[in-house]
């Protein structure tokens, strides 16, 4: 049997089944009319299949935007104004801060298109189709074939596709994804726009309230959003930035409603989710808890302990390091709750049980050249084969390659033997240097070499014939001799380097064997697990084909991973914890109470702020009861990649922005946890209140079609 008429039953099996729990789910859009359509409706929906997405017409889906590399954004104008979260716009907001203009710290407001700011390197991509190629890439792959032979055949199908594909969307990016473990493929066309233009921003003491002890957790209090403005050129078309360029005429843009959310109203949000694992095994949820997790925590906390203490005394560090910091530690306390939600909520035990069940329907229902039976057997053996060289290759990464911030230039120059293009090489340096300080590296520096030679079993080379051989084995001698002596520390050596490149300079740099052997070992670990690597693929594609056939009638939905999906849900509140009730909003009055003096970098409250709260002045923006809500929670399903989200009414409105999952739930990625799990999004009258009453920006939000209903 091939595996399309395998994958053809699953699909059909699943559109004709009715959820066990319908807010659970990242669903794909060519399939809600088939899967999804009457229990949305059932859950309040006004809306059609087609309204939300339509291949002939423009529908909601053609408002939503990839926002940069790794959030969401939405279109909330006919002139390209776009809508996504204060941290998703932290990127270019920090690129575009200075000491002299700070708008990170006071925020920012273009009172004119004229004084709308570019914004070098975002760009942001629609999704112009979805194509079901599942036929062209696994149509004549064998049912009982092994990974090698699936990917030698997927290989050839996806080479001959792109070319087809090319020639049809010629000014398009494809991109062709696979799903449920390659079981499944879809190609998607997309038109990328790259001048984009900042045109609004609150401050980081409203956008980023709540800092890293708040991140996470409910109830929340920030104003996590950003505004920017998509411009074209006069044909309405992609085009680099230019003067000359106007501001974008969607196809569609959301309305935005004023008329606020209430408990058990429907929801629905429409994004990019980033990853997920929910076909994630006990023996991978194993790895996570003893390796990959305790890893990042201790290594992540150790570095953002020494960019905290320097960018607390040095506004330039500060915002040098803004966005740097900000990354790190998102995944950090990410990383944290994981595990903790995983033991708590006994999420293995679960996954144990749901193995039991796979391997017993297996072997009785199954032939061994199926591959279900061994399936598992295939997962565990290559979690435990790649166990030494993906802790190896992990510390590497997080400890030298992600940390050490010189590494990744002297690398690159390290396999020159000459620059290429050195207009792009100086922009490369000029770039690096402008968020770089050389004193911060230094400490960090000293600080992964002292972690990495305490707790790792095999070190890089670098160690016994630099570190021991030559300083006695003295780190921090070592450090200060590399940083007082190699270029790639030094912005005027590294420019001087780029205009009169010397292959022979570079060599006797410091720096190099360092760089080098790091690479070295992390490279030959990554390759150590290329075996293993295939064998756990196989066994994860065939178990995920594996339990759609042994549930034929549950309604299945692919991991996340980067395409564009819907979650659908309700408002509501929940209880964490015995004796506590969590209510589905936050006001106003919880930023008031939580203004702190003695961390002024988490909870500022601007003095403007104040005065409108004492003021009452909330204006249109206010609830019926008079006040100025700021959050509020739904069950829908989302994670990474769904940041900056439109989350939409039953209309299909805009009532609010996406921007964190809770604290309770953060096992989520492997297990949805019904009862607990929460979506945190910023009430988009708070938005529209600080845009207007607190920036005096109006004029942008006279430029929305809002709704009162």
């Amino acid at each position: 049997m091939k595996l399309k008429h395998l994958i053809v039953s699953l699909i059909v099996a699943a559109a004709i089944a009715v959820p066990a729990h319908a807010d659970e789910g990242m669903w794909l859009l060519p399939y809600l009319q088939k899967m999804n359509i009457k229990d949305m409706k059932a859950k309040g929906l006004k809306l059609s299949a087609e309204d939300i997405y339509s291949v002939n017409n423009s529908a909601l889906k053609d408002a939503i935007v990839i926002f940069g590399g790794g959030c969401t954004g939405e279109v909330v104008s006919s002139e390209g104004l776009l809508l996504t979260n204060h941290h998703c716009g932290y990127g270019s907001i920090q690129a575009l801060s200075s000491v002299e203009h700070d708008y990170l710290k006071n925020g920012f407001w273009a009172m004119s298109r004229e004084q709308e700011l570019p914004a070098p390197g975002l760009q942001v991509r629609f999704v112009r189709h979805i194509i079901d190629v599942t036929a062209e890439m696994v149509g004549n792959v064998p049912s009982t074939a092994g990974q090698a032979e699936y990917e030698k055949i997927t290989n050839e199908n996806r080479t001959k596709l792109m070319k087809e594909l090319e020639k049809k969307y010629p000014d398009m990016e494809l991109s062709v994804k696979s799903f449920f473990g390659g079981n499944q493929y879809f190609a998607f066309v997309i038109e990328v726009f790259s001048d984009v233009r900042l045109v609004g921003t609150p401050p980081t003491s409203i956008g980023k309230f709540g800092g890293d002890t708040d991140n996470w957790m409910w109830p929340r209090h920030t104003g996590d959003f950003s505004m920017f403005r998509i411009y074209a050129d006069k044909n309405n078309k992609p085009a680099a930035y230019s003067p000359d360029n106007v501001p974008y005429k969607p196809a569609k843009h959301l309305k935005v409603s004023l008329a606020g959310v209430e408990e058990g109203d429907y929801t629905m949000i429409m994004g990019f989710p980033g990853s997920t694992q929910r076909y994630m095994t006990s023996y991978e949820i194993d790895e996570m808890l003893k390796v990959t997790n305790p890893q990042r925590i201790y290594i992540r906390g150790e570095r953002q302990a020494i960019l905290k203490e320097d960018m607390q005394a040095s506004d330039k560090i500060r915002i040098q390091y803004a966005s740097k910091y900000a990354s790190s530690s998102n995944y950090w306390k990410n990383s944290i709750g994981m595990s903790r939600g995983v033991e708590k909520l006994n999420v293995k035990a679960k996954k144990e049980a749901q193995e039991q069940s796979f391997q017993s329907w297996a072997n009785a229902n199954t032939l061994p050249e199926e591959g279900y039976i061994d399936a598992l057997s295939k997962i565990r053996e290559a979690v435990a084969e790649r166990e030494e060289a993906t802790a190896t290759s992990q510390y590497l990464s997080e400890a030298f390659l992600r940390a050490v911030e010189f590494m990744m230039p002297a690398l690159r120059y390290s396999n020159m033997k000459q620059i290429a293009n050195v207009d792009v090489a100086r922009k490369q340096a000029e770039a690096f240097f402008k968020d770089y300080s050389p004193s911060t590296d230094r400490k960090v520096t000293k600080r992964m070499l002292t972690i990495v030679r305490e707790n790792m079993k095999t070190l890089p080379s670098f160690y016994a014939e630099e570190v021991d051989a030559k300083f006695g084995g003295d780190v921090n001698a070592y450090v200060d001799y590399l940083f007082d002596n190699s270029i790639f520390v030094d912005e005027a050596k590294t420019m001087a380097l780029v205009e009169n490149f010397d292959a022979e300079k570079v060599a006797a740099d410091p720096a190099i064997p360092m760089v080098k052997s790091v690479y070295e070992m992390y490279y030959k670990a990554a390759m150590s697990t290329r075996e293993s690597g295939a064998k756990y693929a196989e066994g994860h594609r065939k178990y995920i084909a594996g339990l759609m056939q042994q549930q034929p009638d549950k309604m299945w939905y692919s991991d996340a991973n980067f395409t564009i999906r819907l979650t659908y849900g309700n408002v509501g509140a929940y209880d964490p914890k015995d004796g506590v009730m969590y209510k589905y909003y936050t006001t106003l009055r919880g930023v008031m109470e939580k203004e702190d003096p003695s961390n002024p970098m988490e909870f500022t409250v601007p003095a403007r702020l104040k005065e409108l709260y004492e003021a009452k002045d909330f204006g249109r923006y206010a609830d019926k009861n008079g006040e100025l809500r700021v959050g509020f929670i739904s069950n829908n399903d989302i994670t990474g990649g769904n940041s900056g989200s439109p989350v939409m009414n039953a209309r299909g409105e805009l009532i609010g922005l996406a921007f964190d999952g809770n604290w309770e739930a953060m096992s989520g990625d492997i297990a949805f946890e019904p009862e607990l799990q929460r979506t945190i999004s910023v009430d988009i009258r708070y938005v529209l209140f600080v845009i207007d009453k607190f920036a005096g920006a109006g004029h942008l939000v006279d430029e929305m079609t809002l709704t009162t209903k």
